[in-house]
């Protein structure tokens, strides 16, 4: 009966394939990333119209000091300098 109720609906594997659905850790608050991790702040880019994308953009810890306290715009200045950008890629699951 699996091979039939997954020919009925093929979402249903995906789901529990991917398990994109759950969100680890569970009660994390993914749009305050500075109480995850240090440096760090969330940015949301529109990649085409209807499509938003959440980004977390986290300087080194050697510009640690630097970067405390800053706001938004001297993350996004930051990353116009010299420093190479690391991109990591976290996967389908919903959560950085």
């Amino acid at each position: 009966s699996v091979p039939f109720l997954i020919r009925l609906f093929p979402g249903v594997l995906t789901k529990f394939v991917y398990l994109n659905f759950l969100a680890f850790p569970f009660f994390a608050d993914f749009r305050r990333p500075e109480l995850l991790v240090n440096n760090t702040i969330s940015l949301y880019l529109t990649t085409e119209p209807g499509v938003t994308v959440g980004v977390w953009h986290t300087v080194p810890g050697s510009r640690g000091a630097e970067a405390r306290g800053r706001d938004q715009r001297w993350y996004e200045e930051a990353l116009a300098d010299a420093h190479p950008v690391i991109i990591y890629l976290h996967g389908n699951g919903g959560t950085r």
